[in-house]
């Protein structure tokens, strides 16, 4: 049976998925096609149940809950650090309701966090690769950075303005929960059963073989040397990543809730894990 499994070409998913893509562990049988696509991509894809397991951030969650599980393995998680606003020059955060902000992707749990310490931004979607480049050029007022441009947007002339996993942090005491792992609901139990399985050796062949992992993992870290890829790979996967409950769960259930409760998603849904 064909698996397609969708993760985003950034240092800590190829570490997560580095035993599963280079045949480090045994699929259980199956024929495993990675699609390496941007997060917003794959959440779009996950809207429309394309892919049999992804990545997608937790903002899209609600609105693909009817066709995906999620998995307890592979959460990217912050505590008390996330994805950051930065900027050409110093900008209260209030101006930025009247400036364009690069983002990348309405979906991005990023993009939801922003418009919860914020109020509404206007947005200007753009890949996460080239918002470095659009800040630093004027093109846009402020941008959203995630993965490694997290630790790399000084090399760009820029300031940060806001962190926003300090912020959630600062408001609920909780982890800010990114990105999360789903399967399709209509695999079956045995089936994601299976993959949840797998994934989670996955991880664990990289935790076990850190070095081999971090150096197939710094291909996809633009910019990134070894002693930051280690660095970059350690802030999102982490003791988070190998189970999320109950803490990481919790604070997914809070940040969904507080979503719909701000009209930013359509609807509440409840966080529905695969269960071995």
């Amino acid at each position: 049976m064909e698996i397609r499994i969708g993760h985003s070409p950034d240092p800590d998913d190829a570490f997560l998925f580095y035993a599963m893509t280079q045949g480090k562990i045994p699929l259980s049988g199956w024929t495993v096609t990675h699609c390496m696509e941007g997060i917003e991509e794959l959440n779009q894809r996950a809207l429309r149940g394309e892919l049999e397991m992804t990545a997608i951030s937790l903002h899209a969650y609600p609105y693909c809950a009817d066709r995906y599980l999620l998995l307890t393995t592979g959460a990217s998680v912050g505590e008390g650090y996330g994805p950051i606003v930065v900027a050409k020059d110093s900008i209260r955060l209030e101006d930025l309701r009247n400036a364009p902000v690069a983002v990348p992707g309405r979906l991005t749990t990023a993009a939801l966090l922003l418009q919860l310490a914020v109020g509404p931004v206007p947005m200007e979607i753009l890949p996460f690769d080239r918002i470095l480049e659009a800040v630093r050029d004027g093109k846009a007022a402020a941008g959203i950075l995630i993965h490694e441009g997290q630790i790399t947007y000084q090399r760009f002339g820029l300031k940060k303005i806001l962190d926003l996993g300090e912020w959630w942090k600062e408001k609920t005491q909780l982890p800010v929960p990114l990105g999360v792992n789903v399967v399709r609901r209509d695999l079956g139990p045995e089936r994601y059963r299976e993959l949840a399985s797998v994934f989670k050796q996955s991880l664990e062949y990289a935790f076990a073989h850190r070095p081999e992992a971090l150096a197939y993992a710094q291909r996809y870290g633009r910019g990134l040397d070894s002693a930051l890829t280690d660095r970059f790979v350690g802030m999102y996967v982490n003791r988070w990543s190998v189970d999320c409950r109950p803490d990481g769960a919790m604070a997914m259930q809070r940040l969904l809730d507080q979503a719909a409760d701000s009209g930013l998603t359509p609807r509440k849904v409840q966080v529905e894990f695969v269960e071995g």
